[in-house]
C-alpha cells in the first residue's frame, strides 16, 4: 500500500507570524516578538561571533538584558558593550545600559549524535586472535578480558 502526500502538498506552510495573527490575544504579542527579533538580528550583525550563542532576553526602558551561556563569553561580551551600544544607537535603538545574565541555553543543547562504529568480521577475528596470542601475565589480563568480551558481543550482535 502506497501513501501519497497530496494532502500535505496541497497545504501551504503556516508562518509563525500568521499563526500569531489568527488569535486576538496572541496577535497582541506580535509587535513585541518582531521588535525582539529585530534587536537580536542587529546585535548579531554587530558582534556575529559572540551572538551565535547569546540571546536578547529583554529590552525595557533603555536597558538591554542579554544572556550568555558561560562566564567566559559574558566577560568578553562585557568588554564589547560600548561597541554594541554605539552600533545599536546608529541603528536607532536607544540603549542606556546593557546587563548580562549567565545561564545555559542553546549551547548545552547542541550535542553531536554519537557515532556507532562497526567492525568487519575480519577485524573481530583479528581481535580474537590477538586475545589468544597475548602473553598471559598480570598486566595483560584486563586487556585480554576486554578483548574477549568485545569479540563475544560483536559475534552475538554484529550490529553492536
Amino acid at each position: 500500500m502506497r501513501f501519497t502526500n497530496t494532502y500535505i502538498k496541497s497545504r501551504a506552510p503556516v508562518e509563525a507570524t500568521n499563526f500569531l495573527r489568527r488569535d486576538n490575544k496572541l496577535a497582541a504579542l506580535l509587535p513585541a516578538v518582531e521588535r525582539m527579533a529585530s534587536l537580536q538580528r542587529d546585535c548579531a550583525a554587530t558582534l556575529p561571533a559572540m551572538f551565535s550563542h547569546c540571546e536578547v532576553l529583554a529590552f525595557e526602558q533603555g536597558v538591554l538584558l542579554l544572556s550568555a551561556p558561560n562566564t567566559a563569553l559574558a566577560a568578553k561580551l562585557k568588554q564589547q558593550t560600548p561597541k554594541l551600544q554605539e552600533a545599536l544607537l546608529k541603528r536607532g535603538w536607544q540603549i542606556n545600559n546593557v546587563k548580562l545574565r549567565v545561564h545555559m541555553m542553546k549551547a548545552a543543547e547542541i550535542r553531536p549524535e554519537p557515532r556507532s562504529l562497526s567492525l568487519t568480521t575480519a577485524a573481530v577475528d583479528a581481535f580474537d586472535t590477538l586475545s589468544q596470542t597475548l602473553e598471559q601475565s598480570k598486566q595483560n589480563a584486563p586487556l585480554i578480558a576486554a578483548l574477549q568480551r568485545m569479540v563475544q558481543k560483536r559475534r552475538e550482535r554484529p550490529d553492536y
